[in-house]
């Protein structure tokens, strides 16, 4: 089926000829004579599209249109009318009609606009459910986090989105970063506009200057045509400049003046364009220590630092895990012939591991994890090996004593051999007397060969 349409008109021969053409095109069709049974019928049932009549007996066309617009302002209205008048084709227009026909209309006539009419429908739904994705994926309960560190980042993200204020994320690689400037960005007024992000840190100043402010064409060798830069891109929106910290003092300065200016020049430009843009600012660099040093300039770290939101490492949540784990699985089920779970011990190894890439590298893992594992369990066999250790286990075996860290092994070793044979092998008394889970012992004895 095309769509519902109801027919509203004073005229009982249109009525039924119109109708069987368009159920002929697929649409399903409801008539009536009067605009007040209209009315009933449309509260009652759902239309995608009203056909009506202006001048009718009981109620006029346009009257029908406010009432049909005031109970969905999404609906499409399609007005016809035997009197040809400027006037009120003006008039059904200004209340909120699709389009108007003037009778006799012709058949091709009244098909095109109906086909156009629900095109234009379908692409207006597709761009609100996209939209309405965006705006899901990046609210706050999606930042997945329960740790009171990341509570206090969302409380502070819900109160700075609603303003205009610039904000300066902190955090090392792989927290999250972007994440968090899209959620401001997503919760804020500036939803419906732009959110466009650069890496400061990946381009050369001459690079970084044109992808920012733009360059006219000639402005320098390769520039063969005009182009806009990001400032203006984004312009009502977002630009989120991503490791700011890795900027020369020389684009700093060009930054900090686009900032209390809130004007670009391109490059090779004699005029300057005003941009209406929030800027979100992100560095794993500690911009306090840059400035002492003087590599920072102190005057833009006071522009972008107006709100600093510092972002904490995964090792330092590691109750947020098991929640990551289970985001990450579901994100990746469909590389998989079948749904993956994590096993215990995997689970274990997770909260050991200290993380140095944060939450990108137990993305990277789990991804990697899923794609390799051939049973519906993780193991740990099923891990990247700088997780479970596994290719340097032998070896410290053989020569433990060589590192601070090989004798803590072995008298770890040593202490959960003696208290198994103390306590006749029952693992369940050793786990609390040594204050292990009784999964981390297991893992323990089967990684000792004990």
């Amino acid at each position: 089926m095309q769509g519902r349409i109801l027919l509203v008109d004073d005229e009982q021969d249109l009525l039924e000829w119109l109708s069987v053409v368009l159920e002929n095109e697929g649409y399903a069709v409801r008539v009536t004579t009067s605009a007040q049974d209209a009315l009933k019928f449309f509260k009652q049932e759902q239309f995608d599209m009203v056909i009506s009549d202006i001048r009718m007996p009981d109620v006029s066309g346009i009257e029908l249109l406010k009432l049909l617009k005031k109970h969905d302002p999404e609906v499409i209205v399609l007005m016809i009318t035997a009197y040809a008048s400027v006037e009120t084709a003006v008039n059904a227009l200004r209340f909120g009609a699709y389009d108007y026909l003037f009778k006799p209309f012709k058949l091709d006539e009244i098909k095109l606009i109906i086909k156009k009419a629900f095109s234009q429908k379908r692409i207006f739904a597709d761009d609100k459910e996209l939209e309405k994705k965006l705006k899901e994926r990046y609210r706050f309960a999606n930042i997945i986090g329960k740790s009171k560190s990341m509570q206090k980042i969302f409380d502070l993200v819900d109160k700075v989105a609603k303003t205009n204020t610039t904000v300066l994320i902190h955090g090392e690689s792989g927290t999250g970063k972007e994440l968090i400037a899209k959620a401001i960005h997503y919760n804020s007024l500036r939803a419906s506009k732009p959110f466009v992000s650069i890496d400061c840190g990946a381009l050369p100043d001459e690079l970084l200057e044109s992808e920012l402010f733009g360059h006219v064409k000639g402005s320098f060798t390769g520039a063969i045509s005009t182009k806009q830069g990001l400032f203006e891109v984004a312009d009502g929106g977002t630009l989120f400049l991503d490791e700011i910290g890795e900027t020369s003092q020389a684009m700093q300065a060009k930054l900090l003046r686009t900032l209390q200016e809130r004007e670009v020049r391109s490059v090779g430009a004699t005029k300057t364009v005003k941009v209406d843009v929030r800027v979100v600012a992100a560095t794993n660099r500690n911009l306090d220590e840059e400035v002492r040093h003087e590599n920072f300039r102190k005057d833009l770290f006071y522009r972008i630092s107006v709100i600093t939101l510092n972002l904490p490492k995964l090792s330092a949540r590691k109750e947020d895990i098991p929640l990551l784990v289970n985001h990450f699985l579901k994100k990746y089920q469909h590389t998989a012939k079948q749904s993956k779970k994590i096993s215990n011990e995997c689970l274990d190894l997770f909260l050991e591991y200290p993380w140095p890439g944060n939450v990108r590298e137990l993305e990277n893992a789990i991804e990697s994890a899923v794609a390799l594992a051939e049973q519906e369990i993780i193991l740990p066999k099923d891990l990247p090996l700088r997780i479970t250790n596994e290719d340097a286990a032998e070896e410290k075996n053989h020569d433990a004593e060589d590192s601070l860290k090989g004798k803590v092994e072995m008298f770890e070793k040593e202490l959960i051999a003696k208290t198994m044979t103390e306590v006749g092998g029952n693992k369940n008394l050793v786990a609390k007397i040594l204050k292990m889970t009784r999964r981390n012992l297991d893992y323990k004895i089967k990684r000792y060969e004990l």
